[in-house]
């Protein structure tokens, strides 16, 4: 539908529009406050670089981050705040009590590492090594769960200088195994923001909402993204073991053969997306990215293994897509002779939703700090457990662009690879907007 006011006369009224809509004076923070922030963490990017790297040097498996948990933990006794170690594993959390009386906000990083070999060649890039599902692995920071935690350690400092300005109390969470478990203790129980929810790291006080930032180097650098509704896809991790018959290679008609019948398995799976859920709605990915099956050439094995991932955003879909998969894998698998048994991970990464209400009052105050940069984002296929905390309290989760030097958004390595790499040059702007949001949600009524 087109305009019906010539464009001069929109532009005019865009102000009382916005008023009228509740958006222009939606910013409750002393707006001079909101714009003290930019020199402050100016001032203390070389430390935030300087704990990146450090952590970045020395990264840690999922349910292993001692070393990371105690540098945090040791930085916030040094502001003065209310530490707690422990909290669902490895984590850390803190509390700022404000100088006025208010509401409770809660800020979150990451703090894990992947079992990556990292080929990014930065001077500070890691050599660590351990141990993931019992065999060494080399270690990386290759999501930027490094550059979080420095930034939220950053924003506790600035947080920490003015206490007496704030109305309320902040919680800082620093949460472990974000990107699932390596160790084999783990499997079976919660771990990651599951285990910190379970373990109160959301009571005592109860936050009225949370907050956190991820960044993704490939958004052009310093651009803070937000999203209302769902924003990062649920992520179940699906096993699926067909079994036949094992007979000689060459005489197949004496067995049933799993791997012939894993092949129509796999292909039935694609049918789940492309000809049974009704992605007009929202879209959804079924792929298999592990399959384990005979170790010889003229032998039928009795079995095969095979495992993937389902992501979706939207949870009816989700409960209906595991359902189909079931469903496919064991008709599949029937129609060959063989039986395919399916298995989800029980504690399957929810859709990572922002909370509509909240995300809306917000835009404002992510507009004025990040220096017009802020935007609509898309959504990510990837999974988050930031979802743990948005189905428990209201959240929000923003995304930073950090596209690195030389590269552009296109050109950068994505989260996960061995190549991955950040402009450490967008972490005041992150560090920013969360202690920009902090604030203005403690300053409204």
């Amino acid at each position: 539908m087109r305009h019906l006011l010539p464009r001069a006369c929109r532009l005019a009224a865009l102000p009382l529009l916005l008023a009228h809509a509740g958006l222009a004076s939606a910013q409750s923070a002393d707006p001079a406050l909101l714009d003290s922030l930019t020199p402050r963490f100016d001032a203390i990017q070389p430390r935030m670089v300087a704990w990146r790297r450090d952590i970045h040097q020395h990264p840690e498996l999922s349910g292993q981050e001692v070393r990371t948990a105690r540098l945090v933990a040791d930085h916030l006794k040094q502001l003065g705040l209310e530490v707690k170690t422990g909290v669902g594993g490895t984590g850390v959390v803190a509390l700022l009590k404000g100088g006025k009386p208010g509401k409770v906000v809660a800020l979150r990083a990451d703090m894990d590492a992947l079992p990556v070999a990292e080929q990014s060649g930065v001077p500070f890039a890691s050599t660590a090594k351990q141990i993931n599902m019992g065999v060494e692995s080399p270690v990386m920071h290759a999501c930027g769960h490094d550059g979080h935690t420095a930034m939220l350690m950053g924003v506790a400092e600035v947080l920490a200088g003015l206490r007496a300005q704030i109305p309320g109390t902040v919680k800082f969470i620093f949460q472990p195994a974000e990107e699932g478990r390596s160790r084999h203790e783990d499997i079976g129980k919660p771990v990651g923001a599951k285990a910190m929810v379970d373990a109160g790291a959301l009571e005592n006080p109860k936050p009225d909402a949370a907050f956190a930032v991820h960044i993704i180097p490939n958004l052009p650098s310093g651009m803070i993204g937000y999203r209302s509704g769902p924003l990062f896809a649920s992520g179940d991790t699906v096993r699926i073991t067909v079994t036949g018959k094992q007979t000689h290679g060459g005489f197949p008609w004496n067995g049933v053969d799993p791997i012939v019948a894993s092949a129509q398995v796999i292909t039935a799976l694609q049918t789940v997306v492309s000809r049974q859920l009704n992605i007009t709605k929202e879209p959804a990915v079924v792929s298999i990215g592990q399959i384990n099956g005979g170790n010889r050439d003229n032998i039928i094995p009795a079995t095969v293994e095979m495992a993937g991932t389902l992501r979706t955003f939207d949870e009816g879909m989700r409960a209906d897509a595991r359902k189909r998969i079931v469903q496919a894998a064991e008709s599949a698998a029937a129609a060959n002779g063989a039986s395919a048994k399916v298995s989800f991970d029980p504690f399957g990464y929810p859709v990572t939703i922002n909370d509509a209400a909240l995300t809306q009052s917000m835009i404002p105050v992510l507009a004025r700090v990040s220096g017009g940069t802020a935007r609509e984002a898309s959504k990510f296929m990837a999974s988050e457990d930031f979802a743990e905390f948005a189905n428990t309290v209201p959240g929000m989760y923003v995304v930073l662009g950090a596209a690195p030097d030389g590269k552009t958004p296109a050109t950068a390595a994505p989260n996960h690879s061995p190549y991955f790499d950040f402009d450490e040059k967008a972490m005041p702007v992150g560090a920013r907007a969360l202690a920009a949001l902090a604030l203005d949600f403690l300053a409204r009524p």
